[in-house]
C-alpha cells in the first residue's frame, strides 16, 4: 500500500488525505497546532455560548468546488445559503446583491441594466465560470470562451460610468476580496467570479461554523484509514520519513511555501522561485459576542449574512491603495459576517456573535478593534 504524509490539517490538506485515503493509500497528516483545521475552525473565543470562526466564515467557492461539492453532498455539514448574499454600506444607504439575478436588477433600479450588463453573461454560465476559476491554478483553462468573457467583463466594470455609484461600489466591493491595490483586471476578475458565485449557488456558511467542514473531514479520513496527529510540527521535510518515490509513497504540504525550501530534492530553480515569492497584504479580525443585533442604519445590512463596509466605490480603491503602500488606512475597507442573522447555534438566545476585519498591511501589528468599530460606527451608531 503506497503511503502519503500530509504537512498541516487546513481544508486542502485534508481535501488532499481524505482523496488519496479514498483510493487506498495509507495517509498520515500531521498538524502543529493544538486543534486541527487551520484557520477553519470555530471556537469560543469570547465567552461561553459563544461560537466564533476562527479564520473563514462564509464560502462563496466551497459549493462550486469540484471536490468540497461533491464531498458536501454527501457529508453531514448542513449548509445555510441566504437569498440576500451580501450587502455594501454605502454613504447614506446600502446595496445589496440577492442569489436571484432578477431581484438584484429590480432592487438596483435604474443601476439595474448595468448590473445585468456584467452579471448575466457569467450567471448563464455559472459552472464554466467556476471551473475556470479552478482552472487558473493549474494554467489549463478548460473553457477559453468563458475565460476571454470573463476577463472582457472585468475590462467592463472599469468602464462604468461615474452614474453608476451602486453597481461601481458592489463591484469594488468584490473586487476589494483580492486584497491588492486597486483598479486590477486579476481582483476585478476575481470579484466577478465571487459575484457570480453570488448569484448562481450563493455564498453558503455551515451551520455551527467552518469546523463543521474540518469535522466532516476528520471523520471521513479516518473512516478511511487516515491519522491525523497534532502538536507536530515540521521543520524540515528531511526529518521526514518520505518513503519510496517509486512505489507511489509523497509527500503533500498544505503550509506556507517557505518549507518547501528545507527538502534536499528542490530542483535549484524551483527554489529560487520559492524564496522570490511574496506575501502580500494582510487581514486583521475582530470577534464580538453581542447582547442583540446589530443596530444597522439601513435594514439591508440588517438583514445580510454578509456585509461589505466599503462606502463609494472611490472610497474602497483609495483605502486598498493606501494599504498596498504598506500604511494603515483611517477607514479601511472591513468586511462584516453576522452568522446569527442565519444560525441560531451560535449564541445564547437573544444574542449575536460578529466576525469582522480589516485589510492592513503585511505583518502589521496594530490593534484593530478601535478601526472596526469605528467603522461599525458610522453604520450602525450605538
Amino acid at each position: 500500500m503506497p503511503r502519503a504524509t500530509v504537512v498541516g490539517s487546513g481544508p486542502n490538506g485534508l481535501a488532499a488525505a481524505v482523496t488519496l485515503a479514498r483510493t487506498g493509500y495509507e495517509v498520515r497528516v500531521l498538524e502543529a497546532a493544538a486543534a486541527p483545521g487551520g484557520a477553519a475552525r470555530t471556537a469560543e473565543l469570547t465567552l461561553p455560548g459563544f461560537r466564533h470562526d476562527v479564520g473563514s466564515a462564509v464560502h462563496p467557492a466551497a459549493l462550486a468546488s469540484p471536490f468540497f461539492g461533491a464531498f458536501t453532498r454527501a457529508s453531514p455539514i448542513d449548509w445555510i445559503t441566504p437569498e440576500l448574499s451580501f450587502a455594501h454600506a454605502l454613504p447614506g444607504g446600502a446595496a445589496a446583491v440577492w442569489r436571484s439575478l432578477d431581484r438584484t436588477i429590480e432592487q438596483l433600479g435604474a443601476g439595474g441594466p448595468a448590473w445585468r450588463r456584467v452579471l448575466a453573461p457569467l450567471v448563464a454560465r455559472a459552472d464554466e465560470v467556476a471551473r475556470t476559476a479552478t482552472d487558473a491554478l493549474l494554467g489549463m483553462p478548460r473553457h477559453p470562451v468563458t475565460a476571454a468573457l470573463l476577463a472582457a467583463q472585468a475590462a467592463a466594470v472599469t468602464a462604468l460610468p461615474p452614474r453608476e455609484a451602486a453597481v461601481r461600489a458592489l463591484l469594488t466591493g468584490l473586487a476589494a476580496h483580492a486584497n491588492t491595490r486597486l483598479p486590477s483586471p486579476t481582483a476585478s476578475a476575481a470579484g466577478l467570479v465571487l459575484g457570480t458565485y453570488a448569484q448562481a449557488a450563493g455564498w453558503p456558511v455551515p451551520r455551527g461554523g467552518a469546523g463543521a467542514i474540518i469535522d466532516a473531514l476528520i471523520a471521513d479520513l479516518h473512516r478511511h484509514g487516515g491519522t491525523l496527529e497534532t502538536g507536530l510540527r515540521v521543520r524540515s521535510l528531511e526529518l521526514l520519513d518520505r518513503g519510496d518515490p517509486a512505489r507511489g509513497d509523497l509527500v503533500m504540504l498544505d503550509t506556507s511555501p517557505r518549507l518547501l525550501l528545507s527538502s534536499p530534492a528542490l530542483p535549484r530553480a524551483y527554489a529560487r522561485r520559492v524564496r522570490g515569492f511574496r506575501y502580500g497584504a494582510g487581514v486583521a479580525k475582530v470577534d464580538l459576542a453581542l447582547a442583540g443585533p446589530v443596530p444597522w442604519t439601513d435594514p439591508l445590512l440588517a438583514g445580510a449574512l454578509t456585509v461589505h463596509l466599503g462606502g463609494a466605490a472611490s472610497d474602497t480603491v483609495r483605502a486598498e491603495r493606501i494599504v498596498a503602500s504598506g500604511r494603515e488606512p483611517r477607514h479601511p475597507f472591513v468586511i462584516v459576517v453576522q452568522p446569527s442573522v442565519v444560525d441560531d447555534t451560535r449564541a445564547p438566545a437573544g444574542r449575536a456573535v460578529l466576525w469582522a476585519y480589516a485589510h492592513v498591511p503585511g505583518g502589521s501589528r496594530r490593534d484593530p478593534l478601535e478601526t472596526v468599530l469605528a467603522e461599525l460606527e458610522r453604520h450602525a451608531p450605538g
